[in-house]
């Protein structure tokens, strides 16, 4: 027998090893020694908050790993996306994004440095926090149907109060103004502390605001909450009829979610996906959310990516016939 002829076996079966998809694309263990998690808004934002919390619990359950906060905030959550984006597929990269760098910007901006259709894979939905409507008790309405018809009655001077152009609290009263045949005047602002106070203060009439920045003022008496913004009422504010309870079809959720860069291979994201579920199930991680607001709605990586697409379904007809643009 040949020397040839004796070693075929053995080449057979590494050539199998090299070919098998088991072996070829099984990712390493994660998480690696050092995970940056990236955060497309300021220290103090809902997104930093929800990222602190995954990164302290990640970091309790992997001492040999170091979960880093990277607050990369600008261009309404684009330049963190970016960053993301940009990073190598290997898992030491992810971040929080939501809805508007995920989906909304990219009708609002004409050259993003990112395509989240193919830049980015969804890991899992995170948290959604409820907005509500919200208005001075000085406007004299109490409900949407009162709302909506004293801003008919007053076309384009009813102000409200957005947290910047673009946002979804902007776009959520374009969407009511629209819904109502009518409209009303923008008034952006750099936060949610600034609308509120602008809304106390009765420098504009309504604004859609996350709960959180809101329900803090109501003992005042100066404000007072018409609706939430969410398709089903909050468990956080069960009293409150939606939006769509009180005749109007317009809905909007303030959503997080983790996302990875493109190319991730979907075993990696798997492992991801699966640690962040068991952060999010802790009771007293949940508790903390709770203080908030916020509720986890962790998900599946597909059921995100139709998530980002159903939202870009949700406001193009709102941008487009508002001719929104931001660049």
């Amino acid at each position: 027998m040949t020397l040839f002829a004796r070693l075929a076996p053995l080449f057979a079966v590494l050539a199998l090893g090299l070919s098998s998809p088991s072996i070829a694309q099984t990712p390493a263990a994660w998480p690696p020694k050092n995970v940056k998690i990236v955060v497309p808004f300021a220290a103090g934002s809902t997104p930093d908050i929800v990222g602190r919390l995954l990164a302290d619990d990640l970091q309790s359950r992997h001492p040999g790993t170091t979960f880093l906060i990277d607050n990369k905030p600008g261009a309404g959550g684009n330049i963190g996306t970016d960053t993301v984006a940009k990073a190598p597929p290997d898992g030491s990269v992810i971040g929080i994004s939501l809805g508007g760098p995920l989906a909304i910007n990219t009708l609002l901006f004409s050259n993003l440095p990112y395509d989240p259709a193919k830049d980015i894979a969804p890991i899992t939905m995170l948290t959604s926090l409820p907005s509500v409507l919200v208005v001075p008790t000085s406007l004299g309405v109490n409900t949407v149907a009162e709302f909506l018809a004293k801003v008919k009655d007053s076309p384009n001077k009813i102000n409200f109060a957005s947290i910047g152009a673009g946002s979804l609290s902007h776009l959520t009263m374009e969407a009511l103004a629209q819904r109502a045949g009518t409209k009303m005047v923008h008034v952006p602002y750099p936060g949610s502390p600034q609308a509120i106070t602008a809304v106390i203060r009765g420098d504009v009439q309504a604004a859609c605001l996350p709960a959180i920045a809101v329900t803090p003022q109501l003992s005042s008496g100066q404000v007072k909450i018409l609706a939430v913004s969410t398709a089903q009422r909050s468990k956080f504010l069960p009293d409150v009829p939606t939006l769509k309870e009180s005749g109007i079809d317009v809905e909007s959720d303030a959503w997080n979610a983790l996302i990875a860069p493109g190319g991730t291979p979907p075993a990696l994201v798997a492992q991801i996906n699966a640690e962040v579920r068991q952060t999010l199930e802790k009771p007293a991680i949940r508790e903390k959310l709770a203080l908030q607001l916020i509720e986890p709605t962790p998900t599946t990586p597909e059921q995100l990516r139709a998530r980002i697409n159903a939202e870009i379904k949700l406001w193009a007809d709102v941008v487009k016939n508002g001719d929104i643009k931001i660049n």
